[in-house]
């Protein structure tokens, strides 16, 4: 039996799934001609109370469209230093946007209003590059599936409001957070310019993600997709895997958070292990004892069909997702006592 934790995007679709792709509806998405992809852009413009919603290949082409309808090139984006934006996306926003990144030293991916006010550079200091936009991951990836205080995201909004900039969501896994919490995603779409949510991740997508957003920025986004070679024809095969998703996997996320909880549990408990990060949804970080090869333990784990990540400096992640089995559970809350 193989376990693989490296990721929630490891997960193979469902086979109500697969029935709801084959049976799907479909045109050329260029043409704006795909009802599957048209409807599920209604429904989740309709779910966060905006104007528009543009479906995308992938959740870095998402954000990256974001960051290039916010800026000018030789802008600058405030962001945490454990952003997704600036740490996975391959260098894109300068690459794609010519702007550069002013990274918070936050904690856990996550920074306050005040950092956000305090990272702004001087409009009118032209040797600085010019601040244009604010942008935070909710929940954050590197930073241990961590959710954001609303509240504070609320101060945040009010700087970005005083000082003219925009304000942008990664929430690749927004969904967890949403599920955790008990907020809406009109709460969140009252409070961003634009948002980005994947359904390749928690929701167990093959691929896919939505560009959420107000007209005014939104009416270009579609040509923003196509500079960046997003154009696709008989999309809706992958957009009707959206729109099961939303009907069937999200109050299921729940699952994956307990899981993730008993899996910190038994780790807190074992004495190769040196620390385990607060866990608050599907993802589990945690450092093995300066003494414990990381590489070896990886291997240990891999010759058990068990699959997880390695960060570095003898941190590790685990991600539960929708394929991992209570048979899978048990089975790797077993190993782990074991080792």
């Amino acid at each position: 039996m193989t376990i693989d934790l490296r990721s929630d995007t490891v997960t193979k679709p469902t086979e109500g799934m697969l029935e709801a792709m084959l049976s799907a509806a479909v045109g050329d998405d260029v043409y704006k001609e795909d009802p599957s992809v048209n409807a599920l852009e209604a429904r989740l413009a309709e779910m966060f109370g905006k104007d528009e919603a543009l479906f995308f290949p992938t959740g870095s082409m998402a954000n990256q469209a974001a960051l290039k309808l916010h800026t000018n090139p030789g802008e600058q984006v405030i962001c945490d230093k454990y952003a997704h934006i600036y740490n996975y996306e391959g260098g894109g926003a300068s690459f794609n946007s010519g702007i550069s990144c002013k990274l918070i030293d936050g904690h856990r991916g996550m920074f306050t209003a005040a950092q956000a006010e305090a990272s702004i550079n001087p409009p009118d200091f032209y040797h600085s590059p010019l601040t244009s936009l604010i942008a935070i991951e909710n929940t954050t990836n590197k930073g241990g599936g961590a959710c954001w205080d609303f509240e504070e995201l609320k101060l945040i909004r009010a700087v970005a409001d005083q000082h003219h900039l925009g304000y942008h969501l990664d929430g690749a896994r927004l969904w967890n957070a949403l599920v955790l919490k008990g907020e809406s995603p009109k709460q969140y779409g009252a409070l961003f310019d634009t948002i980005s949510v994947c359904l390749s991740k928690g929701l167990g997508c093959p691929i896919g993600s939505v560009l959420i957003g107000d007209k005014a920025l939104m009416q270009k986004a579609i040509r923003v997709r196509k500079i960046l070679g997003g154009g696709m024809r008989q999309v809706g095969y992958l957009a009707a895997a959206g729109l099961y998703a939303l009907d069937h996997h999200v109050e299921r996320l729940k699952d994956d958070h307990a899981k993730a909880a008993d899996i910190g549990k038994v780790l807190a408990q074992l004495a190769f292990v040196k620390k385990v990060e607060p866990i608050e949804t599907n993802i589990i970080i945690f450092e093995l004892e300066d003494a414990i090869d990381e590489t070896v333990f990886l291997n240990t784990l891999s010759a058990k069909d068990i699959h997880i990540i390695g960060m570095g400096s003898n941190k590790l992640r685990i991600v539960t997702h929708l394929d991992y089995s209570d048979d899978m559970h048990t089975s790797l809350l077993k190993t782990l006592k074991e080792i």
